[in-house]
C-alpha cells in the first residue's frame, strides 16, 4: 500500500457535501443538492452498479421527488401502477384489503408503483452526470472521518489504484446502508422495534404471460409457510418465502428448496430464477441522524420490514428532506440550526412507518396456532380495509395546521403539473386577492427563492379555502411550512424561510 497521498492545503472546503454510498438514497441527495447548485462528491466502494432486484416499491411521493429530479417521466416506461395488497389465511379466506387507488393521486401521480430497481439507480446516475456537479468516485472506500470547525477532512482508499488520499467538505452525509460506517463515527445507536426475521426472497422472469398470478400483492398468512407474492413491471415477479424453525439449514435457498415452495405459483418451465437471497427483516431506527457536519440517510438511520414497501421510500424521503435544508445553510440563507429539523422531523415520520410495517408482519408471521385461530376469527368476520399511514413530520421546520404535512400537486387541465411550474424552490400559495401585494415589495433576487403563485385556479383556491387561510408556503420538499391569514402572517412566514420583505420588519415581529 502507497503512502497517504497528501493534497495541498486549500482556503476552503473541496465540495459542499460528500455523501458516502451511491444507492437510490445517495444519488437521490446528489441529484437534489446539484439542482439547488452544490459541488458534491460521491463515494461508493463498488466498482459497478448492483444489478439484481432489491427494492421493488415506492409511493407517489417519491415519484415526485424523481419529478424535481427530473425523471420521472424517463421512469414511466418501467413501471407498472400497483393496485394493493390482499392479506390471506391457509384457507384464502381475505383477512385486510390494502386496495390503491389506481388513478392520479394528490401527489400528481399515482399512489403506489412497482420498479426494477437497476432501472432506477441507471436514471438517477445518467441524470446527475448531466448536472456537471457531482464527482462521483467508484471504488473509493472511506474509512475516516475528521470533523474541522468548517469541514470534515475525508480520508478514503482508492482501490482500484491501491492509494490512500483525502479530500474535505463542509458536511458529509451517510448513505452507506445497515452497516454505515458513516454512523460508527457519528457514535449511533440502534433503538430495536423487535421484529427480525429471516426470509428468502426470489425473483423470477417469467417466460410467457401469466394473468392468473393477478397483479395485487398477496400476503399469504399461512402458519405452516408465511409466503409474499408480488408482481413487478414486465414479466418480473416476487415471492419472498419465511424461514421455518424446522428447516434445513443447508438446504435453505437452494435451487431445489425453491422451487418446491413455489410450486404452488409456477415451475422451471413457467419462468426462470433472476436472483435469490436470504435476509433478515430488521426494525431499527438510530438514536441520532446528526452530529456536527456529519449526517445519516436511508438504511443507515433506518431500517424497516418489507410489509409496506416502504423501506426505500423512506430513504428517498430523507434525502428530499435534508437536500434543501443542507443548501440553504451552506449558502447561508438559513442557520445551521435547521439540520437539526432533519432527526426530529422524519425520525417519528419513519417511525410510524416502521411500527405500522411491524404490526403487519405480526399478521403474517403468526405460527402460533392458537394465535393464527383467534387472528382468523377476528379479521374475517369484519374484513379490514387498511389505508396508508399519512403521518405528520416531527417538531422542525414548519408551524401549525396543516404544517407538516406534505402539501399536493394539482395536475391542471393541460397536464402541467404545479410542481414544475414552481420549480425546485418556496412556493407561497396567495388568494390571488394578494399576490400583488406580495410580490410588490420581493427583491429579483428574493423571487427567485421563493414562488409566488397566485390561487387564480379552482384546485389552489379550495386548497386554502379549506385550511380558511390567504396563504400557505410550501417548503422545497413540498411539505407545508405554515399558513397565513393576512399579510402579516405572509411576512412572518417569508421571514421563516429567510425572507425579510422590505419595509416590513417591524410589523413582522
Amino acid at each position: 500500500m502507497k503512502d497517504l497521498v497528501e493534497a495541498p492545503a486549500r482556503g476552503a472546503p473541496d465540495y459542499d457535501v460528500a455523501i458516502v454510498g451511491y444507492g437510490p438514497t445517495g444519488a437521490t441527495l446528489a441529484n437534489l443538492l446539484a439542482l439547488r447548485g452544490m459541488k458534491v462528491v460521491v463515494f461508493e466502494r463498488d466498482k459497478d452498479m448492483f444489478a439484481l432486484p432489491r427494492a421493488v416499491h415506492f409511493d407517489g411521493e417519491c415519484m415526485r421527488v424523481f419529478q424535481t429530479i427530473g425523471i420521472a417521466e424517463a421512469l414511466l416506461p418501467n413501471l407498472c401502477v400497483a393496485p394493493g395488497m390482499r392479506f390471506v389465511n391457509a384457507r384464502d379466506e381475505l383477512l385486510l384489503d390494502w386496495s390503491r387507488p389506481q388513478g392520479i393521486g394528490p401527489q400528481g401521480w399515482c399512489a403506489s408503483y412497482k420498479f426494477h430497481q437497476p432501472d432506477l439507480e441507471r436514471t438517477l446516475r445518467a441524470q446527475l452526470a448531466t448536472t456537471g456537479r457531482a464527482d462521483v468516485r467508484l471504488r473509493h472506500e472511506v474509512f475516516a472521518l475528521d470533523e474541522r470547525d468548517d469541514h470534515v477532512r475525508i480520508r478514503f482508499e482508492d482501490t482500484a489504484h491501491g492509494r490512500l488520499v483525502h479530500t474535505t467538505a463542509r458536511y458529509v452525509v451517510g448513505c452507506d446502508g445497515a452497516r454505515s460506517m458513516v454512523r460508527r463515527f457519528i457514535g449511533t445507536e440502534l433503538a430495536d422495534l423487535k421484529s427480525h426475521e429471516r426470509w428468502v426472497v426470489v425473483d423470477v422472469l417469467l417466460e410467457r404471460e401469466r394473468p392468473d398470478l393477478g397483479d395485487y400483492s398477496v400476503q399469504y398468512c399461512d402458519p405452516a409457510r408465511p409466503i409474499t407474492y408480488t408482481r413487478g413491471p414486465h414479466n418480473r415477479r416476487r415471492w419472498e418465502i419465511m424461514v421455518m424453525p424446522g428447516d434445513d439449514e443447508r438446504g435453505i435457498g437452494t435451487t431445489a428448496w425453491i422451487w418446491e415452495r413455489l410450486a404452488r405459483w409456477v415451475t422451471p418451465a413457467d419462468a426462470q430464477l433472476e436472483r435469490s437471497a436470504v435476509y433478515t427483516f430488521h426494525s431499527v431506527i438510530a438514536q441520532g441522524w446528526r452530529r456536527g457536519r456529519l449526517l445519516i440517510a436511508g438504511d443507515a438511520a433506518h431500517q424497516t420490514p418489507p410489509f409496506m414497501g416502504q423501506g426505500m421510500a423512506a430513504g428517498i424521503r430523507d434525502a428530499s428532506n435534508l437536500a434543501w435544508k443542507l443548501a440553504d445553510v451552506i449558502r447561508g440563507e438559513l442557520p445551521e440550526t435547521v439540520l437539526d429539523s432533519y432527526e426530529s422531523e422524519r425520525a417519528p415520520h419513519v417511525r410510524e412507518f416502521i411500527e405500522t410495517a411491524v404490526q403487519l408482519g405480526r399478521v403474517i408471521q403468526t405460527t402460533d396456532q392458537d394465535a393464527v385461530a383467534a387472528r382468523d376469527r377476528e379479521m374475517t368476520t369484519a374484513i379490514r380495509e387498511f389505508r396508508t399511514p399519512q403521518p405528520r413530520l416531527g417538531v422542525g421546520w414548519h408551524v401549525g395546521e396543516p404544517g407538516g404535512h406534505v402539501g399536493p400537486q394539482p395536475v391542471f387541465g393541460d397536464g402541467a403539473r404545479f410542481d414544475d411550474a414552481v420549480g425546485y424552490r418556496f412556493a407561497l400559495v396567495v388568494d390571488a386577492s394578494m399576490a400583488d401585494q406580495v410580490r410588490a415589495p420581493l427583491s429579483a433576487e428574493q423571487r427567485e427563492r421563493v414562488a409566488v403563485v397566485a390561487a387564480s385556479g379552482e384546485v389552489l383556491q379550495a386548497w386554502l379555502d379549506a385550511q380558511a387561510a390567504r396563504a400557505i408556503l410550501l417548503r422545497p420538499d413540498r411539505y407545508v411550512g405554515g399558513v397565513a391569514h393576512d399579510f402579516a402572517g405572509v411576512v412572518r412566514l417569508l421571514a421563516h424561510a429567510g425572507l425579510e420583505v422590505a419595509g416590513q420588519r417591524s410589523q413582522a415581529a
